[in-house]
């Protein structure tokens, strides 16, 4: 496992590197594309500046995530075990899924105002029907032999729920967490684009607009930071709860 570890950390650093020999050899401009290390310093240099934008940006990110986990995780419930509800809610979902976030926003704009809260909902917006598509899709693989064995054992729909079904959803649901994390981030960075004075988005967008790629790059760098962390964190999450679920590498085949 250090062994794959090295190599991945390896691989990265080798991404940079030739990242930065490209630019170095072609003499590409920073108009266009700067050097890691430019990028690298710009960050080190204007960190104390970038800093509340920085916990302006995760603090609304993982406010929108948490409202959009507990709306997918309910929403998803209720589709998972009502034949009515998927018939009815999911076309609905799949509709809103559909609208491109970006013309959502002037209209969170329009009821509440620039700020924080556009940012909230969009990122809730964006990222909860994952969760609720994989909660849904956990439920409904339920084996119905299962499901028919506890009801004659005198089990009610809400304890063949709380007891086995939610359980069972257990992998589909952190595989979900893992992809809503991120789409989580491009929300909230998508609405501070376009109507906050705080948060990353507005720092790039300020940024872009004074031809300061670096600090652009800058921007990127650490939202990219941000999604790699809570990815780890929610992996290592799933690796404790759902362990059982998880092929070990250890087992080798005879």
């Amino acid at each position: 496992m250090s062994r794959q570890k090295a190599w991945s950390a390896g691989l990265i650093v080798l991404f940079f590197v030739a990242w930065e020999l490209f630019c170095l050899m072609t003499g590409m401009s920073d108009l266009v594309l700067p050097r890691p290390s430019q990028v690298f310093v710009t960050l080190f240099q204007r960190f104390p500046v970038l800093w509340p934008h920085i916990v302006q940006t995760l603090a609304t990110t993982m406010f929108g995530f948490v409202l959009g986990v507990a709306l997918g995780v309910a929403l998803g419930a209720i589709i998972g075990v009502s034949r009515t509800a998927y018939d009815t809610c999911y076309p609905l979902l799949i509709g809103f899924s559909s609208i491109p976030k970006v013309a959502v926003v002037p209209i969170f704009v329009l009821w509440f105002g620039s700020g924080t809260v556009p940012a909230v909902l969009t990122a809730l917006s964006i990222c909860f029907f994952p969760i609720v598509v994989n909660i849904a899709t956990g439920l409904a693989t339920t084996e119905p032999e299962l499901e028919d064995v506890l009801k004659a054992l005198g089990a009610s729909k809400f304890d063949i729920l709380w007891n086995v079904g939610l359980p069972r959803t257990m992998p589909f649901f952190f595989a979900s967490l893992k992809v809503a994390i991120s789409y989580a981030f491009v929300g909230a960075v998508l609405s501070e684009t376009v109507a906050s004075n705080r948060g990353i988005g507005n720092v790039m967008m300020t940024a872009s607009s004074n031809f300061n790629v670096p600090l652009v790059f800058a921007g990127l760098f650490v939202l990219a930071g941000l999604g790699v962390a809570l990815y780890a964190v929610f992996s290592l999450i799933e690796g404790r709860v759902t362990g059982w679920a998880t092929r070990k590498n250890d087992v080798i085949a005879t």
